[in-house]
């Protein structure tokens, strides 16, 4: 990981492909955990560091991750992201050009717990709840094309399943329909910028993370 901001109430990082953001059944050690013994380090703190969870992003993604240090904060951002109040822009590496270059993706997800993967469906189904993302292409390279996306909604595995709805799996995410793996077991979707106002200073906020390193997210023609 490495951080990006860091203030009195929040503390944003890049986070790599390989990271948990919260303990799971793995047992890996999750983010959290390695952002708090940062602190613990950088500011020589005894006893228990404060660090509060606001959002996830999937395992086998990369990009930007806002944790809380203190509890009005997380309350906050908590409440900002439930809100939609969090603007949220991804990069996505994919193999099909979309039929159009820009547009407005609204499909109806059923998550299925059992296979932790989510449906997209044109319609209004059982269960569903209600997905929207503006995607937009922004560059070519000889075999990929480079997508960004700005979330409108908050769903399980969205962007992955919305995009292969269109036609347009993500590098490497075999879940959802690519034809490979990549080598790191990474999925081509970087949080790539955040934006919000600050939940205590109300200060704007605005982020980017740089992108993996490699040649792969490196070498698009930026149309």
């Amino acid at each position: 990981m490495t951080v990006v901001y860091e203030d009195n109430h929040i503390i944003v990082v890049n986070k790599t492909s390989s990271e948990i953001v919260q303990g799971d059944k793995t047992g890996d050690t999750p983010l959290s955990e390695t952002v708090k013994s940062y602190l613990k380090e950088k500011y020589n703190k005894p006893g228990n560091v404060f660090i509060g969870v606001t959002h996830r992003l999937d395992r086998p993604v990369s990009g930007l991750v806002v944790f809380a240090k203190t509890g009005k904060a997380l309350a906050r951002l908590n409440e900002m992201f439930r809100n939609g109040d969090v603007k949220k822009t991804y990069w996505a590496i994919v193999k099909e050009c979309p039929k159009e270059t820009e547009g407005e993706l609204v499909h109806y997800l059923v998550r299925n717990e059992k296979q932790n993967k989510s449906y997209a469906y044109d319609k209004e189904v059982k269960n569903s709840k209600k997905a929207m993302l503006h995607y937009k292409l922004i560059g070519h390279s000889q075999n990929y094309y480079l997508l960004e996306v700005d979330l409108k909604t908050g769903r399980h595995h969205q962007i992955r399943c919305q995009l292969t709805k269109m036609g347009c799996p993500i590098k490497g995410d075999l879940k959802y329909g690519a034809q490979r793996s990549n080598p790191d077991g990474s999925i081509c979707l970087h949080a790539r910028m955040v934006k919000f106002m600050h939940p205590v200073s109300k200060e704007l906020i605005e982020l980017t993370a740089p992108v993996p390193a490699g040649n792969l997210w490196n070498g698009f023609d930026m149309d």
